[in-house]
């Protein structure tokens, strides 16, 4: 049975954490091989039956049925990984220019 998230106080202008992986391959699964309609699942759940749609697009994409386009969830991390990294250098880059630029300019106003 799909795991179902408690209840909280009023979500108001929150949002809700995302859901566990686990609780998104139950209801993937009993999508697929139950046979239980998305609303059924979504009704049980706790989210909207576009969460289950999208839950489903992604697991299908991970498991090379469906080659859309889209990342995979690991292709996804390792994108995200890369963007991570590439802001890192380019701030060491910015760092080592300013320093470059002040040493530069200290060395020529030696007497």
């Amino acid at each position: 049975m799909v795991p179902v998230r408690k209840e909280r106080e009023s979500q108001v202008g929150k949002t809700k954490p995302p859901y566990p992986a686990e609780v998104k391959a139950a209801a993937v699964k009993l999508v697929r091989d139950e046979n239980v309609s998305i609303q059924e699942v979504a009704e049980t759940v706790g989210c909207t039956s576009e969460s289950i749609r999208n839950w489903m697009r992604t697991a299908a994409r991970d498991d090379g049925s469906l080659r859309d386009g889209g990342l995979t969830t690991e292709e996804r991390t390792e994108l995200n990984q890369l963007r991570r990294r590439v802001r890192v250098l380019e701030q060491e880059k910015e760092i080592l220019k300013k320093a470059a630029a002040f040493f530069a300019k200290e060395t020529h106003s030696i007497p």
